[in-house]
Order: structure tokens, then sequence, then C-alpha cells
């Protein structure tokens, strides 16, 4: 299966394996992170001619990757609106869909993102470039038990508060505004935190677990019964919400019971986290974190 440079897909085979394309019927596919492409060439080489496939992606440069194919619609979105784009091309039943939640070779290596530490670049980290929220709007806006919130939640900090304290005294004498004056404003250990201060900011920018959140109720009513629902995470904030979604149907986890005692859930899990094969690693380090969820829709659709 062709790879694009602009990001090579983790978990390809597995990836078509979880979604379960039939050749022999016509079926609708949406993949909600389209990036590169490499997913979605890979559901539509399976797919018949009857077949079709949605991919959504809010960044403007994933658009030059869109497939010249009848089957593909490409769909410039966040994918917290997949319902609403669905009901707008007259889809009311999906057979599969597909979230690979990884950050793309492309973002990382675009310097002038900001998603990357390794490059001295302006703090954006947006997605979708036309939003006004930056990266460099927290760090120098939110106050301190705000930046103490971002960075306890999303990057998993002990210390989050003493992390927003250095940040303030830093701001207060100069704006904030690259990557390098933030990594200068802060003593972290190691890269890894760096990597995870970036990772807590990045959420933030881009509401990821709310869209997440928005997306995961939007899959019970868009796949059909039969239907499966295939995720690629990267860290554990976003793989713990899909591991509770997929077994409780919602994302806190708790797991509601009928008069019998049978728990009561919309989907049946397929796979529990399934990791990349140690030759993909060899060929793909960054598929290294990645984690493989799939669960079918097992209850009839509500009105």
């Amino acid at each position: 299966m062709e790879e694009t440079v602009y990001h090579i897909p983790a978990m390809l085979s597995e990836v078509l394996e979880g979604l379960r394309i039939d050749a022999g019927k016509p079926q609708t596919f949406v993949d909600v992170t389209f990036g590169g492409g490499g997913h979605s060439r890979g559901i539509i080489a399976q797919m018949n001619e009857q077949s079709h496939l949605y991919g959504f992606d809010q960044d403007l440069d994933a658009y030059a990757n869109r497939i010249d194919d009848e089957r593909f619609t490409f769909v410039r979105s966040n994918f917290r609106y997949v319902a609403n784009f669905m009901d707008y091309y007259g889809v009311e039943h999906i057979d599969g869909l597909l979230a690979d939640l990884g950050v793309s070779f492309h973002h990382f290596d675009a310097a002038e993102r900001g998603f990357s530490f390794r490059y001295d670049a302006p703090l954006d980290m947006r997605m979708n470039a036309k939003q006004r929220l930056t990266a460099a709007d927290i760090i120098n806006s939110y106050s301190e038990e705000e930046l103490a919130r971002v960075l306890y939640l999303y990057g998993e900090f002990g210390n989050s508060r003493a992390i927003a304290s250095q940040i303030v005294r830093k701001r207060t004498g100069a704006v904030i505004l690259t990557t390098q004056q933030l990594q200068e404003s802060v003593r972290l250990k190691d890269k890894q935190d760096y990597a995870r201060l970036f990772q807590a900011l990045r959420i933030e920018v881009n509401d990821e677990l709310g869209a997440l959140r928005e997306l995961l109720q939007a899959a019970v009513s868009l796949l059909a019964p039969g239907g499966r629902l295939v995720i690629l995470t990267y860290h554990s904030l976003e793989d713990r919400l899909v591991k509770n979604f997929m077994r409780s149907g919602n994302t806190e986890g708790t797991i509601e019971k009928d008069f019998y005692g049978n728990p009561i859930t919309p989907f049946k899990v397929i796979e529990k986290g399934r990791t990349a094969s140690a030759e993909e690693v060899a060929r793909n380090p960054r598929a290294r974190s990645a984690k493989l969820r799939v669960a079918e829709k097992t209850a009839a659709l509500k009105e």
C-alpha cells in the first residue's frame, strides 16, 4: 500500500482488518483524520464500486492529499461535526468510522507550525489555521491557575503549579512568542517533559479531548448495527476516553445494567488495545506509541 511523505499510516493492515470491509456489498466509511490519506487509500482499495468514503480534516494542508476517485469525498472540517456533515450529504448510517488521533509527521516536521520543541518557531499549534486561539495566546494570557489546570489535565504534571508560576514570572518581563522562549522559561527534567508540555498546549489549543468526546457520541447514532468503530490512540488521556466509551457507551466508563444485571452498552469490544509489531516500529518509530481499539455496534439505533 502506498505510503505518503506527509504521514506514514500506522498499523494499516490492522486498521483495515478492524473495519471489516466487505467488497461484496455497498458500504459507507468515514476517515475522520484524513491527513496524508494513507489509511483512506487502503480503505478505497478494498471497497467495491458502489461504496463511498468520506475523509475529514480541518487542516488545509491535507486538502492537497485528497484522492481523485468518485468514491471519495473530502470534507474540510473538525471531526466533531461529523454528524452534521453526514446529515448534509444524506447519509443516515455508516459501516465504519476510523480515527487516527496521532499528530502527523507533517505537523511535527513543519517547523513553522510550532508543534515540536525541536525547532525554534512561533508558538502556534493550531490544526485549523483559521481559528483564533494559539499556544502563544494561552502562554501569555491565561492566569497562573488556568495554566496549571492545562498542564495538570493534559500534560499530567504533578508539579503543574510550579511550572505555571515559572511561565508567569518569565512573561512578566517579556512576552513569550516562540517555542525556544517557552523552553527557556521553564526548568524541566528531560525531553519527555518538554514533549508533555507541548502536548498539553496542543490539546488545549485544539480542544482535542472535547472534539473526541463529541465524535464518540456521534458514532453511536451514525454506525449501523454491525458497524465498526476503529480508533488509534497515542497517549493515555485520549486512550482512556476511547477505552471507557467502547466498553460502556460513555467516556466516564460508567456501566449501566438492565433489570437482570446485564450491562447496557451499544458496543461489543473487538480489539482491547493492540500495539504495532516490532517490524513496523523498526520501519516507523512513531508507531511505537500507537494503540488500536476496535468496537462493533450492537444496539439498535434509537430514532
